[in-house]
C-alpha cells in the first residue's frame, strides 16, 4: 500500500512540473484552457489578461472579477499579474463522475464595460486511482459434477479514472481447473468470467483458492486484487436464466421513496432447492447504490431514495440471480427518469453597479444577472422581468446572463433609489417562478440651485438697535444631496463708482452668518440719517462647480422718539438770550406778536409738535397756538402791564415718550422807539429811586453824581453821532448817481410808489424787529449774511463751512457806491440782476420765515421790495427788502431784509 501511495505522489509531482496548458480563443469568444486535475490549490492555469487583450492597468481600473456558474468557486484571478489560478484543489472524479470529458465553465466580468467573457476550462484525467474491488472476497460453489466449459460470473473491478487510466484488463492466478475468460456485454463493456478448465474432484480438493487482479492503462500502471474461494458442492448443473436479458423502466423523477419500478424475473431448470434463487445487485455505482434496492427472494426494484433528473438522468443496474449451488445468470436494468418541473429559476447577481448617478442616459447597465433553470426542455426556459412602473428593463446580454438597464432618465430628487424586483419564471407545467430584489441608489449630480422661501424679503429693525443684533434671517433650500445641498450665504455688495477701494454702506451696516443666513447689525443705525437699506443676498451650494440664486431684502430702520425738537426761530444767541420781539401797546386781541417755529428730526407722530405757554409775565396777556406756535396777544393791552414781557414756550413732540424744549421769548410793548427809550428811562429813574429811598433811607449823593455824568456822557456821544452821521449822508447824497442823473432830491432809478412814510416803517418795527444796541463803536460792526430757507417745511440748516462775505459798514470801506452795491447784490441768492441801491443806511437783518404774515403790495416782482426813510435822528437811513415771487403759487417767497449797525456818509 505504501508502494502505490509513493507511486501516486511521485506521478502528481511529475504532473505538476510538467503542465500542458493549451489556450485559445473559440470563435465565439470562448476561451479555452486544459489543465490536469490534482493540481495544488493556487497552481497557474493562465494568462488570462493577455488572452482577454486587457492591459494590467485596466484590470483594476476596469474591475475584471470571476463570475462562477456553479456552487463553487475553482479558479481566481491576481489583477496585479492577470495570472488565473486554481483557488481549489480539481479532483476530476469528484467534479465531473460520470462523464468522459470534464469541463468547467465560468465568466470573466469586466464592470465598466460590463463585458463578459466565457472561459472553458477542461480537467483532464490522470492515473491517479487503482481498480478496487467491491468485495475483497469472494466464495463460488461450484458442483462437483460441472460439466467443463462451464462459466462462472465474477465480480468486476472498479476504477473512477476514464480512458486509458481506467480499468484496461483482468488476471487470474495460475490454477489447473480454472482458467480467466473476457466476456463483452451487449453496449460494449467488458467483464471477466471464470472458466472450468478440467473437471474437479470433491474428494480430491473441496476448496480452491484463486486470486483475480485487475489493471488499469495508466502510467504507472496501477491494479487491485481480490480473493475467490471455490468450494466443491455435490450435484448442481443448471444456472439460472432471466427472462429478457435487458430490462427498461421509466421513471418520473418526483416518485416518492419506495416505489416500486419493476420485477426481474430469473428461472432455474434444476429442481428442489436447486431451483431457488437468489437476487441481487451485481454492478452497480455507489450513488445508484443508495438511491434502488432488490428485494433477493422476489426480484422487486423499488426506489429507496428521491430521485433527482438533474443528477442522474438514467441509471444502469447490473442484477445477478443465484441458486444455492452457485450458478448465476445476469440481466442489466436501465431506469430512465423522466424530469418533472420541480425546480424554480435561480436568480444570482453577479454584479451590481449601485449607485449610479442621476444623470446616467437611458440604457446605462445597472445590474448583471445570472438565471439558470435545472429542468430540462421547456421547463428549464426562463422568462423575466421588472415591474413596469419602474425606468428599467431586462435585456439578454449572453447565454443565461441577462443586463438590468435604465430605461428613461433618473431624477434623485423625485425618487432617491429604486428597490428593483426581477422575476423568472419558466414554462412549465404549473410554471415555477422565483424572484429577487436589487436595490438601485441614485447618487446625486449638482442640477438644482438653491431656493429661498422667499421672492423677496422685508425686514424692520428700530434704530438705536444694539450692535449685533440679529435684524433678519434669510433660508434657502437646495433640494440636492450632501455636499451639493450644503447652502452657504453671502452678501453681494454694490459695485461703487470707486472702485475696489470704495466702501459699500452694506459691508459697514450688516453681516450675514454663512450657514444659517442670519443677518446681523454691526452698527447701531439712525433713522434720520439711514431710513432703509437694500442689498442681495447669495445662495451658493457646495456642488461642483457650485450653483447659486441671489434674493433682494429689504431692510427698514423704524424711527424712535430720540430727538427732541429744535427750535429754529427764535434763534438763541451765544450767550443764550433770544431777540426781542414789539408788540405795540394798542393791539387787538388776536395780534400776532411772532411765531415760534420749531422741527423735529424724527418722523411721523414723533415729529408731531405741539405748543403751549408754560411761563409768562402776564398769564392771560398771550398764548400760542397749539399746531402753528403763533404768539398771538389774548386780550388788549393795559396800562398796568409791564413794558417788557417775558414768556417761555414749551415745543413738545408725540412721541413716547415725549420730548420737549423751550425758549424764552421777550416781548416789548411800545408803540416807538422814543417811548422805548422814555418808559426805559422811566424804569431806570424809578428803580434807582427805589433803591435810595427804600425803607426810609437818605439817597446817596455819589451815586447820584455818577449816574449823572455817564447819562451825560452817553447823551453827547450819541448828538455827536448823529451829526457825523447827517454830515456823511450829505455828502454822500450830493455825490450820489443818483443825482447825477438829473434827480433832484429823488431817486430817479426808482419808482416813488417805492418810499414810504414813517408809518410804515413803525408798523413793520411793531410787528418784526430784533433788539438792537446802539452803542458809539456800531460802526465797526461786521454782519454776516445767512443764506435762509424759506419753504413751507421747515428743515434744520446746517451752517456752512465758509461764513458768507461780511458786510463791513465803514467809513473807510464805503468809499465807492459801486463796491458797496456789489457786495448787497452778492448776497441775492437767486442770483438776480435787478438794481440794489448803495447802502447808506442802518441795516437790519430779519429772517425771512418771520415775515411768512407779511404783506407789500407795492413790491414789483424781482425788484426790492421798498425803501423806506427814515428820521435821521434814529440813525435809520433805509431798508431794502428783496422778496422774489413764487410763481407757481402766485405767492410771495422768501423775504430778505437787509440791516446793519454802521452810519455811512
Amino acid at each position: 500500500m505504501a508502494v502505490t501511495q509513493r507511486l501516486r505522489n511521485g506521478s502528481r509531482r511529475a504532473l505538476l512540473c510538467f503542465v500542458l496548458v493549451v489556450a485559445w480563443e473559440a470563435a465565439s469568444g470562448q476561451i479555452h484552457y486544459s489543465i490536469p486535475e490534482e493540481m495544488q490549490k493556487g497552481s497557474f492555469v493562465g494568462n488570462l489578461a493577455k488572452d482577454l487583450g486587457l492591459d494590467l492597468k485596466q484590470l483594476s481600473d476596469h474591475g475584471v472579477r470571476i463570475v462562477s456558474r456553479g456552487r463553487f468557486q475553482y479558479f481566481a484571478m491576481n489583477v496585479e499579474n492577470g495570472y488565473l489560478y486554481t483557488a481549489e484543489n480539481l479532483d476530476r472524479e469528484q467534479i465531473c463522475a460520470p462523464e468522459e470529458k470534464c469541463l468547467l465553465h465560468f465568466e470573466v466580468l469586466i464592470e465598466e464595460k460590463a463585458k463578459l467573457f466565457t472561459v472553458e476550462v477542461e480537467i483532464t484525467d490522470i492515473n491517479d486511482h487503482a481498480p478496487t474491488f467491491q468485495h475483497k472476497m469472494t466464495e463460488l460453489k461450484i458442483n462437483e459434477f460441472a460439466p467443463v466449459g462451464t462459466r462462472f460470473s465474477l465480480q468486476e473491478a472498479q476504477d473512477p479514472d476514464v480512458g486509458i487510466n481506467s480499468i484496461q484488463s483482468y488476471h487470474l492466478s495460475n490454477h489447473k481447473h480454472f482458467s480467466l475468460d473476457m466476456q463483452t456485454g451487449a453496449e460494449g463493456d467488458k467483464y471477466p468470467e471464470l472458466l472450468l478448465e478440467t473437471p474437479l474432484d470433491r474428494e480430491e480438493q473441496n476448496v480452491h483458492d484463486l486470486i483475480l487482479t485487475a489493471t488499469d492503462g495508466g502510467d504507472p500502471v496501477r491494479s487491485g486484487t481480490a480473493q475467490i474461494r471455490i468450494l466443491v458442492l455435490d450435484a448442481n448443473d443448471n444456472a439460472p436464466i432471466f427472462t429478457q436479458p435487458i430490462y427498461k423502466v421509466t421513471v418520473l423523477e418526483n416518485a416518492p421513496a419506495g416505489t416500486l419500478l419493476l420485477t426481474v424475473n430469473a428461472t432455474d431448470a434444476d429442481e428442489g432447492i436447486n431451483s431457488d434463487v437468489e437476487y441481487s445487485f451485481k454492478k452497480i455505482k455507489e450513488k445508484a447504490s443508495q438511491i434502488f434496492r432488490i428485494d433477493p427472494r422476489t426480484g422487486e426494484i423499488a426506489t429507496a431514495a428521491p430521485l433527482d433528473y438533474e443528477e442522474a438522468a438514467l441509471h444502469e443496474l447490473e442484477i445477478q440471480a443465484k441458486d444455492l449451488g452457485d450458478l448465476t445468470g445476469r440481466c442489466k436494468v436501465l431506469v430512465t427518469v423522466v424530469d418533472v418541473n420541480d425546480n424554480a429559476p435561480q436568480i444570482t447577481v453577479p454584479s451590481l453597479f449601485s449607485p449610479i448617478s442621476e444623470n446616467t442616459p437611458p440604457g446605462t447597465v445597472v445590474a448583471l444577472l445570472n438565471i439558470q433553470d435545472r429542468d430540462s426542455g421547456e421547463k428549464g426556459e426562463v422568462t423575466c422581468s421588472v415591474p413596469a412602473n419602474l425606468p428599467f428593463r431586462l435585456q439578454k446580454s449572453l447565454d443565461n446572463y441577462y443586463s438590468l438597464v435604465t430605461e428613461r432618465p433618473l431624477d434623485r430628487e423625485l425618487v432617491s433609489g429604486y428597490n428593483v424586483t426581477i422575476t423568472a419564471t419558466d414554462r412549465g407545467n404549473p410554471p415555477l417562478s422565483s424572484s429577487t430584489t436589487v436595490s438601485v441608489q441614485i447618487s446625486d449630480r449638482n442640477d438644482n440651485a438653491p431656493i429661498f422661501s422667499q421672492k423677496s424679503y422685508t425686514s424692520y429693525v428700530r434704530e438705536n438697535n444694539p450692535r449685533g443684533a440679529l435684524v433678519c434671517q434669510v433660508r434657502a433650500s437646495d433640494p440636492d444631496w450632501g455636499e451639493n445641498a450644503r447652502v452657504t450665504y453671502s452678501l453681494l455688495l454694490p459695485l461703487l463708482p470707486g472702485g475696489e477701494g470704495s466702501e459699500s454702506p452694506v459691508s459697514s451696516s450688516i453681516s450675514i452668518h454663512s450657514e444659517s443666513g442670519a443677518v446681523y447689525a454691526l452698527r447701531s443705525f439712525d433713522y434720520e440719517q439711514l431710513r432703509e437699506l437694500r442689498f442681495q443676498v447669495q445662495a451658493q451650494d457646495g456642488g461642483s462647480p457650485p450653483l447659486s440664486t441671489n434674493v433682494s431684502v429689504t431692510l427698514w430702520i423704524l424711527d424712535q422718539n430720540d430727538n427732541s425738537p429744535e427750535i429754529l426761530y427764535p434763534a438763541s444767541r451765544s450767550d443764550g438770550s433770544t431777540g426781542v420781539e414789539l408788540a405795540p401797546r394798542s393791539s387787538e386781541p388776536g395780534y400776532l406778536v411772532t411765531k415760534v417755529v420749531a422741527v423735529d428730526a424724527d418722523s411721523g407722530q414723533n415729529a408731531w409738535l405741539s405748543y403751549q405757554l408754560l411761563k409768562a409775565t402776564e398769564p392771560g396777556l398771550f398764548r400760542v397756538g397749539l399746531q402753528s406756535g403763533e404768539i398771538r396777544t389774548a386780550r388788549s393791552v393795559l396800562d398796568k402791564d409791564a413794558l417788557k414781557q417775558s414768556l417761555v414756550v414749551l415745543v413738545k413732540d408725540n412721541g413716547q415718550p415725549p420730548l420737549s424744549a423751550s425758549v424764552s421769548v421777550t416781548v416789548v410793548l411800545a408803540d416807538s422807539l422814543p417811548q422805548i427809550l422814555s418808559e426805559l428811562s422811566s424804569l431806570s429813574a424809578s428803580a434807582a429811586a427805589a433803591a435810595g429811598g427804600g425803607g426810609g433811607a437818605e439817597p446817596q449823593p455819589g451815586l447820584t453824581l455818577y449816574l449823572g455824568i455817564a447819562v451825560a456822557s452817553v447823551s453827547g456821544l450819541f448828538f455827536s453821532f448823529l451829526l457825523g452821521l447827517l454830515a456823511l449822508r450829505l455828502r454822500r447824497w450830493r455825490n450820489s448817481p443818483l443825482l447825477e442823473s438829473g434827480a433832484s432830491g429823488n431817486f430817479s432809478g426808482v419808482p416813488v410808489s417805492q418810499f414810504v412814510g414813517i408809518d410804515g416803517v413803525r408798523a413793520f418795527l411793531h410787528s418784526y424787529s430784533q433788539e438792537a444796541s446802539l452803542t458809539a463803536g456800531s460802526r465797526k460792526s461786521q454782519i454776516l449774511f445767512p443764506v435762509v430757507s424759506c419753504t413751507n417745511t421747515l428743515t434744520a440748516q446746517q451752517a456752512p463751512e465758509k461764513p458768507a462775505p461780511p458786510f463791513i459798514c465803514d467809513d473807510s470801506n464805503m468809499s465807492k457806491s459801486e463796491e458797496i452795491s456789489n457786495q448787497v447784490r452778492a448776497q441775492n441768492p437767486t442770483g438776480d440782476s435787478g438794481p440794489w441801491f448803495p447802502a447808506r443806511c442802518y441795516f437790519l437783518l430779519v429772517p425771512a420765515r418771520n415775515l411768512f404774515d407779511h404783506t407789500c403790495g407795492d413790491c414789483p416782482a424781482g425788484r426790492p421790495g421798498s425803501m423806506v426813510e427814515i428820521d435821521p435822528m434814529w440813525e435809520l437811513t433805509l431798508v431794502n427788502i428783496w422778496r422774489p415771487p413764487n410763481r407757481r403759487s402766485g405767492r410771495f417767497g422768501p423775504m430778505w431784509v437787509l440791516t446793519g449797525f454802521t452810519v455811512i456818509s
